[in-house]
């Protein structure tokens, strides 16, 4: 009998399991740029837990492991700030980081103010990139870091295609 993977709200309790993933995770990231000093391989267990307190946070649970997280806030001008998606190895390629990121999204937009969706990739991170845009996120501009990093940002509007603008007129039917 196979388990399910849960998405759920993270805690502190959490803090270590995500921290160990997110560490896990973002070697890749470290060895496709040759850069062992970014930041989720530095953080440190106290300013996660920080960040918890003051984010909303998902994690992916298969029984009691974690197994994904991803983190997001929404800022004074409706910018919901996406980072830190993390899938465990194992675990890609099987649409649960598409899961984590809608989740985020849904969990950021009840807050009420958030206008758009934004979140950052580098330049070599196709596979990232690739999945970002499926879920209907659009290129807005490209930041050199320094010679070997170039950061991509990526947004997507939070409002709905399918609403009429406002100075569009409403037809109505009778019978």
């Amino acid at each position: 009998m196979g388990m399910s993977v849960i998405i759920s709200d993270a805690g502190e309790d959490d803090a270590e399991q995500i921290l160990k993933l997110q560490y896990l995770c973002f070697q890749s990231e470290a060895a496709l740029y040759g850069d062992w000093t970014i930041e989720p391989l530095t953080q440190t267990l106290q300013s996660l837990r920080q960040e918890l307190t003051e984010q909303c946070a998902l994690v992916a649970r298969l029984g009691g492991e974690v197994v994904g997280s991803v983190r997001g806030w929404v800022d004074d001008a409706g910018v919901a700030r996406i980072g830190r998606l993390a899938v465990h190895p194992r675990m890609q390629g099987h649409g649960l980081g598409g899961r984590l990121l809608t989740g985020i999204e849904q969990r950021l937009a009840a807050t009420g103010r958030v206008r758009v969706y934004r979140l950052f990739t580098g330049h070599r991170s196709l596979g990232n990139q690739r999945l970002y845009r499926r879920l209907g996120y659009q290129e807005t501009g490209v930041v050199e870091v320094d010679r070997r990093l170039s950061m991509v940002t990526l947004e997507k509007s939070a409002l709905p295609e399918d609403l009429p603008s406002p100075a569009a007129p409403t037809l109505a039917a009778s019978a």
